[in-house]
């Protein structure tokens, strides 16, 4: 998976440069800094004497010679293990050291690593003791700036002070870096125009290799001071799909960059040494992605998740990388969850709960007893407290499970030393046990776990990775009995990921690692913290837990930034309310406030309409781009506000801010009827069931009722003290919004015989708010209800106990418009701020938010799309799940304020400000 791709990428630039070397021979945070082709003497000056050919490798820390013959090993001198460095044969009897005039050079030193001998990934092989190694240049001129090189980067070694030593090798890298720019010779093309260059490092697992960023209008690039692993690393602009600022080290440093979609094995990695420059290049790609990328949020992302449209493993890989997750940074790697509870039965039921690990709890809450202990000793530990010991994702915890297929980095990590065999990832069952059970395991899985690629749980590099206590050697991981093969395991703990179970509880733990529980008192009462009272380090694992700008101390900084890397680093919060559920067929069943599950019942789910009428809606949203103006009349003197039509669709009645109430026959186009009850604009209107009544709100506080077959007013209700903005009805209810700051809800009675008596209405419930109400919109149940104010806040009511579930302020502006989706678990609102936001019904929180140019006036939408009217007339069409205006459609010349559409989605009419109707035609 993330790890293995990068493995491959990586493997693909050693073939490019034919070397067994690589940067993972290095320490941590050391730097290769320059090779020269040259010839180790053995038995200078003998009988025996002989040449080994090869290359020698001058790092900030070590000299590394590589021979070219597989067969010989790879030698390593630490720098702080030499006594003595000059050139061969010069008398230095009062100098520890000398600088060199002509000859090879010379190192004596006490300690010596033998690394990849024939090639063979083992633990290195360490020989002490007094020796001396001549190396001899091909170019002799050069050895005396070699050997003054050395000199310098010995003095920084041997200096008594972890943090003085970083200073002064720093201090070195920048004076080459100074030295030297970016070839613009290595252009892929004369005509491009740079735009920007400046000093950076390429960031791989556990290595950083430094050198010069340059970015023109076509291409990015980056030079290796060192030339390697290629002269230059370059992406087409064209190619790239997503980047990312990240933290490296706690700073805000990083930039990734990928050209792939659905990945989180990135393109390249890039740390700057000052913010501003990351900034700045970052800038330039967004500016280019703009008119080619469309950006994606968490809460974008969020939507796709919830309606089905992305995967639990892909909605996890994008929380990762908006998290700052990625597999270039191990103190950072992607984190996955454990999911299945059973690793001892010789068949998995995923049909059986108890299958699944409780995803409510994290892995150090999950085992009672030890939780339990771990909290008596909290009470008992002095100050400073913490809860864990370790963390649940750290780059020891990567490799332990990627051994296998990176040898080599768990070598770097560990000073060239496996783990003791038996603290290898031997057993599934063995390493979830201890999970469960260990005083300081609490770690999480990766994503490799529900991949495709087998090779982590397989020994197929043959590694020697040591003999067990029981005698067996350290082979092939141990699967648990139901599955047959490792194929077997990755696939069915894919089929557990994407389980009906984990759909239903993933966002539970979701607020763990990247949600509201992440600190603060609700992860300490989910027993989520890694430290309650942090110690001088823990800090370091949140996000703004230390500014290291400013601590002084070099020493203090150092080892904090050493402590990152080996304790590893929390996400960044992503969700700072609770995280939404998935939408699944199980979902009605869960528990949750009685007017949302009443909701449920009444939704798709439960195959409340005909198939028929689902097919229609379906066709008809697939093609709602292709829609087509079919007719158009103008048939009042003001902007049109309401729209409703009988349901054989003969009839269709409109306001207008005229007064008047029309109707008008869309079988002999022609306006048949035209009423006033006031001087006032006239807001909205609705039919009654029965197609016999038709009721009409009104700027002079009323609602009015008027008999179709009696034409005439039937009914008067003076309910409110300012304008009346929307009215509802369901089963007898009437739901009236106005600018007197409430919504009234009303108990109508219809008359026994239309037209002859009046209705009777009683006042139910008053929902109040701070200011004027312009909109509202009812859930299919009519258990729920949305309102949208003046002042730009979104409402949701419970109207089963009448009380306000959620308050979201949203908009800028005023909210234009609100209606629930089908499902009743999204609500989406416009507004005159230009933004379109859906809202999660169940937390209150928004979830996805796009901007237009301008106020969208009205819309319809079926959870995924929207079809919306514009302040300029024009309807647009909106991909919610790929957050991007589908069509553009002309329409109206002015701006359009109402939008109508039947059951079926297969008929649509809009009213203006240019005082039309328009009929819409939709081509399939």
């Amino acid at each position: 998976m993330a790890f293995i791709r990068k493995k491959q990428q990586e493997q693909q630039l050693q073939l490019y440069s034919k070397e067994r070397f690589s940067l993972l021979l290095l320490n941590l945070e050391e730097y290769y800094f320059e090779q020269h082709r040259a010839n180790h003497i053995l038995h200078k000056g003998s009988h025996h004497e002989r040449k080994i050919r090869g290359s020698l490798k001058i790092c900030s820390k070590s000299v590394i010679f590589e021979p070219d013959s597989i067969s010989q090993p790879i030698i390593k001198i630490p720098l702080r293990d030499c006594i003595k460095i000059g050139k061969h044969g010069e008398n230095g009897a009062n100098r520890h050291f000398t600088k060199a005039k002509s000859g090879g050079i010379s190192l004596i030193f006490s300690q010596v690593y033998f690394i990849k001998e024939h090639n063979v990934v083992a633990p290195y092989k360490i020989e002490r003791g007094k020796m001396e190694y001549v190396f001899e240049l091909d170019v002799p001129g050069k050895v005396e700036d070699v050997v003054e090189t050395l000199l310098q980067l010995h003095r920084a070694s041997c200096l008594d002070k972890l943090g003085d030593q970083t200073a002064m090798i720093t201090a070195i890298l920048q004076s080459r870096l100074a030295r030297t720019s970016f070839d613009k010779n290595r252009f892929q093309n004369i005509s491009e125009k740079l735009h920007m260059e400046c000093k950076a490092e390429m960031v791989t697992p556990l290595v950083t290799n430094p050198g010069h960023v340059c970015i023109t209008d076509t291409n990015l690039y980056f030079q290796p001071l060192n030339g390697y692993p290629k002269p230059v690393v370059q992406i087409t602009l064209q190619d790239v799909r997503r980047i990312y600022k990240r933290r490296h080290g706690l700073m805000p440093l990083g930039l990734e960059v990928f050209c792939t979609e659905d990945d989180l094995c990135s393109d390249i990695y890039l740390k700057f040494y000052e913010p501003q420059d990351r900034d700045d290049l970052y800038f330039y790609i967004a500016t280019y992605l703009e008119h080619h990328v469309a950006e994606h949020t968490a809460e974008s992302y969020m939507l796709q998740w919830q309606r089905g449209h992305l995967s639990n493993y892909q909605y996890l890989l994008h929380l990762n990388n908006l998290a700052d997750r990625s597999c270039n940074d191990l103190s950072q790697y992607p984190v996955f969850p454990w999911i299945i509870h059973d690793y001892s039965s010789s068949e998995l039921d995923l049909s059986n709960p108890g299958t699944f690990r409780d995803l409510s709890k994290p892995v150090g809450a999950l085992n009672k007893e030890r939780l339990e202990r771990l909290l008596t000793r909290y009470q008992e530990m002095p100050e400073p407290k913490f809860m864990y010991g370790s963390h649940y994702s750290s780059p020891g915890y990567v490799l332990f499970y990627l051994v296998r297929i990176a040898p080599e980095y768990m070598l770097c990590l560990q000073n060239g030393r496996f783990d003791n065999a038996d603290r290898m990832f031997n057993s599934i069952a063995e390493t979830w046990k201890n999970c469960l059970d260990g005083a300081t395991d609490f770690k999480e899985l990766i994503p490799e776990f529900y991949g495709d690629d087998v090779s982590f749980l397989v020994n197929s590099l043959k590694l020697d990775l040591g003999k067990r206590q029981g005698g067996q050697m350290v082979d092939d991981v141990e699967l648990p009995p139901w599955a047959s093969s490792p194929e077997d395991f990755l696939q069915k703990s894919k089929d557990a990921l994407e389980s009906n179970y984990v759909s239903e509880h993933l966002h539970e733990w979701i607020d763990l690692i990247f949600g509201y529980k992440q600190k603060g008192s609700d992860a300490v009462g989910a027993h989520n913290v890694f430290c309650m009272s942090f110690s001088v380090f823990h800090p370091l694992t949140y996000e703004g837990g230390v500014d290291l700008n400013s601590i002084q101390d070099p020493d203090e900084k150092v080892a904090m930034l050493t402590q990152i890397l080996e304790f590893g680093q929390t996400p960044k919060q992503l969700f700072v309310t609770p995280h939404p559920r998935r939408i699944t067929p199980k979902f009605k069943s869960l528990s949750q406030t009685s007017s949302y599950n009443a909701s449920m019942a009444d939704s798709p789910g439960e195959e409340s309409f005909e198939d028929l009428t689902e097919e229609s809606k379906t066709l008809a949203w697939n093609n709602i781009t292709k829609l087509q103006l079919h007719e158009h009349y103008k048939i009042h003197k003001e902007a049109v506000t309401g729209i409703t039509v009988s349901r054989n669709g003969s009839s269709v009645f409109t306001t207008s801010q005229d007064s008047t109430l029309k109707m008008f026959s869309k079988e002999s186009k022609m306006l048949q009827r035209s009423i006033s009850f006031s001087n006032m604009a006239l807001s909205s209107c609705l039919l009654l069931p029965g197609d016999a009544t038709v009721i009409t709100s009104s700027w002079d506080n009323n609602v009015y009722f008027y008999s179709i077959a009696f034409g005439r007013r039937q009914d008067t209700l003076m309910g409110h003290d300012d304008a009346v903005s929307k009215i509802c009805w369901h089963d007898n209810r009437l739901y009236s919004a106005s600018w007197d700051s409430t919504v009234k809800v009303w108990s109508g009675v219809p008359a026994e015989m239309p037209g002859t008596k009046r209705h009777h209405f009683d006042l139910l419930a008053e929902l109040e708010h701070d200011v004027s109400v312009d909109t509202i919109s009812l859930n299919a149940a009519s258990t729920l209800l949305v309102s949208g104010t003046k002042e730009g806040t979104v409402n949701i009511w419970d109207l089963t106990t009448a009380t306000l579930m959620h308050q979201i302020p949203c908009h800028s502006g005023i909210v234009c418009d609100t209606a629930f989706s089908p499902d009743s678990r999204h609500v989406l609102s416009t507004g005159t701020d230009g933004c379109l936001n859906v809202i999660d019904v169940q937390t209150g929180m928004l979830i996805s938010s796009m901007t237009s140019d301008e106020p969208q006036r009205c819309f319809v939408w079926d959870g995924n799309s929207v079809l919306s009217g514009s302040q300029s007339g024009e309807l647009l069409v909106w991909d919610l799940l790929g957050a991007k205006i589908s069509e553009r459609i002309q329409g109206h010349t002015g701006a359009v304020t109402c939008i109508w559409m039947n059951e079926q989605c297969s008929s649509i009419i809009t009213g203006g400000e240019d005082r039309q109707i328009i009929f819409w035609k939709l081509q399939y």
